[in-house]
């Protein structure tokens, strides 16, 4: 028999961490997660277990789905994530019935809107939730690029002066929080994150053991800001060398001058001079920087896609 029950916190962190690590393993850019980093998950600012869900057959654990709702967007918007079936439980029909208890989680507390999204290679969740009413709005890239040869004279903006973020400053937390809500207010799904949240990010990050993050300034102004980082277990389990452009911003006055080229150079050496030998990053098709241009002119290639579903409710 199947049954749909919720996310107990302080007795099912286990079971979260064992469907998801087995459900994902082939995801590119997916490493397994341990009870102690679903603990740390659990600390965000954001986390609510009211949409988490656990399928269960014959009362064995067998998958997981989290409708999330972000407490602090004020558009009426909730998120599909993490729905993973155990291999040998798949194709019957479990992953279906996580989807629908999903949306209906959402709609209960009130949504307009629910989204969810895949790899385009992903064709059976694909026609699973085009069948539940989803609609393809979106697309965005995961892109890898190698650091054997990084590129130089492409563009750099030679007056910008590169200064690294001091994690012990509340100042330097407080200006990284200004310039990424600055520089994203255009962008799709963006919500102002709070100081909490970027602080939380830069001193008890999850995934990464590494992290720096750096200004760009301009005549002593900042205009602009990166962060990479190292996920050392995922370099382990995928047998690889690589490291993350985490986030960059260039204000919106300062575009087109070469600033996001230099930060992005300023990124890769780091993460070269920490011995990896690929940087890896996200990126939104769409995006209104057409950041997608920049990085394939420094050498990235898309890896895969991500399809975008909405579904009115």
């Amino acid at each position: 028999m199947l049954k749909i029950r919720n996310f107990i916190v302080g007795k099912d962190e286990a079971v979260w961490a064992h469907i998801a690590s087995a459900a994902f393993k082939d995801y590119d850019d997916f490493r397994s997660i341990s009870v102690e980093e679903v603990r740390k998950m659990e600390k965000a600012p954001t986390f609510d277990p009211s949409g988490m869900f656990i399928a269960e057959i014959d009362g064995i654990p067998v998958g997981i789905v989290n409708a999330h709702v972000d407490r602090f967007r004020e558009e009426k918007k909730g998120f599909i994530g993490w729905l993973g079936v155990l291999p040998e439980h798949r194709r019957r029909g479990v992953g279906r019935k996580l989807a629908e208890k999903a949306v209906e989680s959402l709609r209960e507390r009130e949504m307009e809107i629910a989204e969810a999204s895949f790899y385009s290679s992903r064709k059976v969740c694909i026609r699973l939730f085009e069948s539940l009413g989803f609609k393809l709005v979106r697309s965005s890239s995961f892109m890898k690029m190698s650091l054997e040869k990084i590129p130089v004279n492409i563009g750099e903006n030679r007056e910008v002066a590169i200064r690294k973020l001091d994690v012990k400053s509340e100042e330097d937390i407080i200006l990284l929080n200004k310039l990424g809500n600055e520089c994203f207010k255009e962008h799709f799904n963006f919500r102002p994150n709070k100081i909490e949240e970027t602080r939380r990010w830069l001193l008890e990050n999850p995934w990464f053991k590494w992290q720096a993050y750096f200004f760009a300034q301009l005549k002593g102004e900042p205009v602009g800001y990166i962060g990479v980082g190292i996920d050392e277990k995922f370099n382990k389990e995928k047998n690889t060398l690589s490291g993350w452009i985490d986030d960059i911003g260039v204000l919106k006055p300062f575009r087109r001058k070469g600033i996001g080229t230099t930060l992005m150079l300023k990124g890769l050496h780091e993460l070269k001079n920490k011995g990896m030998k690929n940087a890896l990053l996200y990126v939104d098709d769409e995006n209104p920087t057409k950041a997608i241009k920049l990085y394939e002119k420094i050498g990235f290639k898309t890896v895969k896609k991500t399809l975008i579903y909405q579904k009115k409710l």
